[in-house]
């Protein structure tokens, strides 16, 4: 495992470190890794824009669309 040293950490920031690390039941130490850990989390994997559509406009419903019978499709050009 890998260490590291933050240096010129503002009071303020050790204190609030230490409040929260006491509030999850955990050390100032431990706090901090969980911290660093939820920060860089695993690399998402890259979105299917299809889906990620369908997930934005889903909790607003569906829409029936009417569609127009097809059609036969027409001669292709002749080129005599």
């Amino acid at each position: 495992m890998a260490s590291i040293t933050i240096r010129k950490l503002d009071d303020e920031v050790k204190a609030r470190l230490r409040i929260r690390a006491a509030e999850n039941g955990r050390s100032m130490e431990e706090e901090a890794r969980t911290i660093l850990r939820e920060a860089v989390g695993p690399e998402a994997p890259p979105e299917n824009l299809a889906s990620f559509i369908r997930e934005c406009f889903a909790p607003l419903g569906g829409v029936e669309l009417e569609l127009p019978p097809r059609e036969p499709a027409r001669e292709p050009p002749k080129f005599d």
